[in-house]
């Protein structure tokens, strides 16, 4: 029950904020393409920056969720080594 309420009181993940950029429309026609180029590209530039964006937002939750892991093993060591 202890550890239900301990993990009820858990911060939700932080990978949670990092939300994936959508991907950019890309017309089927040639002629469609050539008639609006140039906010084509400016959607495909985007994308490209916000992708970017989202890997180091996935970069850094990993980093966070890897130090976590390791604090959470050293408390789990200490329990292991307190109930011996």
């Amino acid at each position: 029950m202890l550890f239900a309420f301990l993990l009820g009181s858990m911060p939700i993940a932080a990978a949670a904020d990092c939300v994936p950029p959508e991907r950019p429309f890309l017309p089927q026609s040639q002629e469609d393409m050539r008639a609006h180029a140039d906010l084509l590209r400016s959607d495909f530039e985007g994308y490209i920056a916000d992708i970017q964006d989202y890997f180091r937002c996935l970069d850094a939750e990993r980093a966070r969720a890897f130090q976590e892991a390791r604090e959470v093993s050293e408390d789990y060591g200490r329990l292991v080594e307190l109930l011996e």
